[in-house]
């Protein structure tokens, strides 16, 4: 279930997958691995703010061992 209405300027996992042409698990992964915060909402349903998911999408993300090169 998503919410109803949202504060300007924030959006949903899935909505921030979207606007950054990305996957909702993506969206969970750089958070887990603090590329991206949360910054409210539940455990279970978080929201972002559009600026840190735009900044979140053109960072660097660090490479793992044995992670393929894009």
């Amino acid at each position: 279930m998503e919410y109803l209405s949202l504060p300007p300027g924030y959006l949903t996992t899935s909505l921030a997958a979207e606007a950054a042409g990305v996957a909702p698990a993506t969206i969970r992964d750089w958070v887990r691995r603090g590329i991206l915060t949360r910054c409210g909402g539940t455990p279970k349903r978080p929201i972002y703010r559009v600026a840190a998911v735009h900044a979140a999408r053109h960072a660097a993300k660090p490479n793992r061992p044995g992670q393929r090169a894009a």
